[in-house]
C-alpha cells in the first residue's frame, strides 16, 4: 500500500493530526444554532414516519446512526468508503475541515476578505490570497483555470464520481465583461468534450455573469409586477413556464417598474443570445447546462431565461437545460409544481437541480428590512421537508417520464431517502436522469456511500483565479459554517481511516 511508504516525517506529523482531532472533538461540542442545521438531524421521510428511538437507548454515534443494516447507504466501512483517496489528500481535507469548524477563524478570514484591505496591493492581500490559496481554495476548488480543473476532473473520475464544472465567475455590470465571461463558459464545455465520456455531468452557469445585474433586477421587478396585475403588458416577453406560485413574495417591488428602454430591451437581448450560444455549445457536446439559482430579488428573470431556454434547447426526451430549486424558500414546491405541469403540457422535458439554498442570511435581511416575512421556511425542519417533498416529486417524475433531476444535498438521511425511494420506484441504478450530487470538499462519505450503492454521483467543481472564486467561498463559510462544524460524519470517518492506515504504515 501507497501508505506504508510515507517517510518518517510525514508519519509523525500524521499520527500528531489524528491524536490532536481526536482529543479536540471529544472536548468541543457545536453551538445551539450549528446543531441545528446538522447532516445528521432528523428530517421530514418521503411519505414515511419515522419512530423514535427507545428511551432507554444510548446515543449513537454518527456512523452508527447512519451504518443502520437497513440503510442502503453503507457508511461503516471506512477503508472502502475512502480506497480511492490517497493519505495526503485524506490527511488535507482532515485538517481544512477542522479548520473551517472553528467560528473564530472563519469569522476573521470572512471579515478580512470583505475588508478594504483587498482592494490593494499590499503585503497583507498577497498572504491572504496565498493563505486561501492553499487552504481553502484547494480544498473547495477545482483550480485556477479549465486545464487545472479538467486534471481534477480526471481524478476525481478515477475515484468513481463526476464533475458538475463550474467556471466561477458571477455579479457582471456590463456587456463586455458578459462577453468575456461567456468566452470562459464555452471553453469550460469545450473542455468537458475533451476529458474522458460522462466525467463530466453537466456545466454550470450563473446568468448574473452573462447578463448584467441591474438589467437582471429591473426584468425581475418587471415580472413581479406582471404577476401582481396580469394585463400588464411586457411586449418583449417570451414564451415560458410560470415563475411564481400565489404565495410567491412579491416585495422586492413596490411600485410599478417603467417599461424596459430600448437599451436595456437590446441588452436584455444580448444576454439571452449568450445562454443561447451555450445552450447550442452544450446540446452539441450532449452535456446538460445547469443554471445556478440565486438570490430572490433577481431569480424571476433568472427563471424566465432558463425556462425560454429549455423549451428551445430541450428535445426529444433528452433536457439539456436544466434549471435550480432553492427548497429552503416558502415556495419552492408550488413553483416547482407548476413548471413541470406546464412542461409537460408543452411537451418539454425538463431537468432541476434541487438544493436547500445558499442565501439564507442576505435573505432574511432583505425581508426584516422592508417589514415582511421572510421568504425562507421558519425552520430547518420545514426546509427538509420541503426538499424531501421534491425530491419525491421529481423521482416520481423520472419513473413515469423523460424529466431529470440532480439531488444536491449533503444531508444523510435525504440522501439515504430518496435512494431508497428511487429503487422502490424501479429507477435502476446508474439511471443517467437521475444524479446526486454533492459540493467538492464537503461530505465525501455521503459521495462514496451513494456511488458505492451504484448511483451516479457528482462534485460541483468551481475553478478560477482566486480572486474571482472568493465570493464563493464566502458563501460557503457563511452558509454552510453549522454544516462544516457538525459534519461529524465525515470527520469521524476521516479520523478512523487515517489511524487505520497510520497503524499499517507503523505495524
Amino acid at each position: 500500500m501507497a501508505s506504508k511508504l510515507l517517510p518518517p516525517k510525514q508519519l509523525q506529523n500524521l499520527r500528531f493530526f489524528i491524536t490532536r482531532s481526536l482529543h479536540t472533538s471529544s472536548s468541543s461540542s457545536p453551538s445551539p444554532s450549528s446543531s441545528s442545521i446538522s447532516t445528521a438531524a432528523a428530517v421530514s421521510p418521503l411519505n414515511l414516519a419515522e419512530k423514535p428511538e427507545p428511551a432507554f437507548q444510548k446515543p449513537l454515534t454518527a456512523i452508527q446512526d447512519h451504518a443502520k443494516p437497513s440503510s442502503i447507504l453503507d457508511f461503516h466501512d471506512h477503508q472502502k468508503l475512502f480506497s480511492n483517496l490517497p493519505t495526503t489528500k485524506l490527511l488535507h481535507a482532515s485538517l481544512n475541515l477542522y479548520l473551517a469548524s472553528i467560528s473564530p477563524m472563519v469569522d476573521f478570514g470572512m471579515w478580512v476578505m470583505n475588508s478594504r484591505l483587498m482592494e490593494t496591493d499590499n503585503i497583507l492581500r498577497a498572504a491572504m490570497i496565498k493563505t486561501v490559496r492553499h487552504t481553502f481554495f484547494e480544498h473547495f476548488c477545482a483550480g485556477e483555470d479549465v486545464v487545472e480543473a479538467g486534471r481534477c476532473i480526471k481524478k476525481v473520475n478515477e475515484s468513481g464520481l463526476r464533475g458538475m464544472l463550474v467556471f466561477a465567475v458571477e455579479y457582471t455590470g456590463d456587456n463586455d465583461a458578459c462577453d468575456q465571461n461567456l468566452k470562459g463558459f464555452l471553453d469550460t464545455v469545450q473542455s468537458a468534450m475533451s476529458l474522458p465520456p460522462s466525467s463530466v455531468s453537466s456545466v454550470v452557469v450563473k446568468i448574473t455573469a452573462i447578463c448584467p445585474i441591474s438589467l437582471l433586477e429591473r426584468v425581475s421587478d418587471l415580472l413581479r409586477w406582471q404577476q401582481r396585475y396580469p394585463s400588464f403588458n411586457l411586449p418583449w416577453k417570451q414564451n415560458s413556464f410560470p415563475l411564481f406560485s400565489d404565495s410567491s413574495p412579491l416585495y422586492h417591488t413596490l411600485k410599478k417598474p417603467e417599461p424596459l428602454t430600448p437599451q436595456e430591451e437590446h441588452d436584455l437581448q444580448l444576454g439571452q443570445e449568450r445562454l443561447w450560444k451555450l445552450c447550442e455549445k452544450s446540446v452539441q457536446a450532449n452535456i446538460p447546462l445547469t443554471v445556478d439559482a440565486e438570490k430572490t430579488a433577481i431569480q424571476p428573470a433568472i427563471d424566465y431565461l432558463t425556462y425560454s431556454a429549455a423549451i428551445k434547447y430541450n428535445k426529444d426526451d433528452n433536457p439539456i437545460v436544466y434549471g435550480t430549486i432553492q427548497a429552503y424558500l416558502k415556495d419552492a414546491k408550488e413553483r416547482l409544481l407548476l413548471a413541470t405541469k406546464a412542461a409537460d403540457k408543452m411537451r418539454v422535458p425538463m431537468g432541476f437541480k434541487v438544493v436547500r439554498g445558499a442565501y439564507m442570511s442576505s435573505e432574511s435581511k432583505l425581508a426584516s428590512a422592508l417589514g415582511y416575512d421572510s421568504p425562507i421556511h421558519n425552520s430547518i425542519q420545514e426546509t427538509h421537508a420541503c426538499y424531501n417533498d421534491c425530491a419525491s416529486f421529481m423521482l416520481e417524475k423520472i419513473a413515469n417520464s423523460s424529466d431529470a433531476v440532480i439531488l444536491a444535498t449533503h444531508n444523510v438521511e435525504s440522501g439515504r431517502l430518496a435512494a431508497t425511494k428511487a429503487l422502490d420506484l424501479g429507477i435502476r441504478k446508474g439511471n443517467p436522469k437521475l444524479e446526486f450530487a454533492q459540493l467538492y470538499g464537503m461530505s465525501d462519505a455521503l459521495s462514496f456511500g451513494l456511488g458505492n450503492a451504484g448511483f451516479l454521483v457528482s462534485k460541483y467543481m468551481p475553478y478560477g483565479p482566486v480572486e474571482k472564486v472568493i465570493p464563493y467561498l464566502l458563501r460557503r463559510a457563511e452558509e454552510n459554517r453549522g454544516l462544516l462544524s457538525t459534519s461529524s460524519i465525515d470527520k469521524e470517518l476521516m479520523r478512523k481511516e487515517l489511524k487505520r492506515r497510520l497503524k499499517a504504515a507503523i505495524f
